[in-house]
């Protein structure tokens, strides 16, 4: 019995220990003076340099909202491209202090790699893009198929359990990164590329000739997307999760970067909370007061991120599962109170 109390005391201590590896995030961010973010880097709408060289779109804009809540200045944000096999190495290794890469949200990612989804700030479905010329309409005559797809994804395993379910065969084409993965599609080498409708949009619009592919009707999949950040720290978990709620609940109350000063003369509890003119919510985060106006004024709303990023891929938001769920979506954030 002795020894019995001795293994569970031991455990308990590991348990412990382990959680206080990844402690003090937040301290070690603000020593260092700005946040590592973990994205594609060549995924356009959600983290692509610009002609400037700037790393944006819809991933990228967490981590810059995040940087604004800490330092009142999102500039304090550096990026680290990563494929989808090294993101969770990065991300346990303390490479980098967010992982925002378009990743899927799975029950074995949750438990088995020590790590923690925030919320998602993208919400999408795997699909199929095919050349014109093929002829195809539907993904069930994509019997034989050679099939491009991205490596260490829940993509290749969509894929495999889809042809399964539905008796077909198909080849798998695979690569490392979106980038090969397009230039194998637009090259010849697979029939069909398969990845999230999103991406599907981003890459054709990359391709030589855009027009002449078509992203077929199909949704094989759920894909919550969204942030993530390492185990065993509940105080930088809560604050990536807020600032995407903040933002969330700056777009359902109306406040957007650009009348986020005149809101401060809104009579409205959940306008002043949300910006922090009453209450103490940056306190409980560890951070100031208008931790949630920064990330507002220097980054925007979700809907500004949405618009300015995703929306120019031809994926409207409106009457999509990415509205707010006040207007027929599932976009949902608890309140700031």
């Amino acid at each position: 019995m002795k020894l019995v109390k001795l293994i569970a005391i031991a455990g308990v201590v590991a348990g412990f220990t382990a959680s206080a590896a990844f402690a003090g995030t937040l301290d070690t961010v603000k020593s260092k003076g700005h946040v590592q973010c973990g994205v594609s880097g060549g995924l356009p709408g959600f983290s692509a340099p610009n002609d400037k060289g700037q790393m944006v779109g819809i991933d990228a804009d967490v981590c810059y909202a995040v940087a604004a809540a800490i330092f009142g200045d999102r500039s304090k944000t550096k990026f680290t491209p990563l494929t989808a096999k090294e993101r969770f190495t990065a991300l346990a290794s303390g490479e980098v202090d967010i992982l925002s890469r378009n990743t899927t949200h799975t029950l074995h990612r949750d438990t088995a790699l020590g790590i923690n989804f925030t919320y998602y700030n993208y919400i999408d479905g795997q699909g199929f893009l095919v050349k014109k010329t093929l002829g195809v309409k539907s993904a069930k005559e994509l019997d034989g198929a050679a099939v491009c797809v991205q490596a260490g994804t829940t993509t290749e395993l969509n894929l495999a359990d889809y042809f399964r379910t539905n008796g077909m065969k198909f080849k798998p084409v695979v690569y490392d990164t979106t980038p090969q993965t397009r230039e194998g599609f637009d090259k010849g080498s697979c029939d069909v590329l398969t990845s999230d409708k999103s991406q599907l949009a981003a890459i054709r619009s990359e391709l030589k000739d855009p027009s002449g592919s078509v992203i077929l009707p199909e949704t094989i999949s759920k894909e919550p997307l969204g942030p993530v950040v390492r185990q065993g720290d509940d105080q930088w978990f809560n604050i990536v999760k807020w600032v995407l709620f903040a933002v969330i609940n700056a777009d359902e109350l109306g406040v957007t970067s650009k009348n986020v000063d005149e809101m401060k003369k809104s009579n409205n509890p959940s306008i002043k909370r949300l910006l922090g003119l009453e209450g103490e919510m940056g306190k409980d985060l560890g951070l100031s007061a208008d931790w949630a106006y920064n990330a507002i004024k220097q980054v925007g709303n979700y809907d500004e991120m949405y618009e300015r990023n995703v929306a120019p891929l031809g994926l409207s938001r409106k009457g999509s599962v990415n509205d707010l769920w006040t207007r027929g979506g599932i976009l949902y954030a608890p309140p700031i109170r």
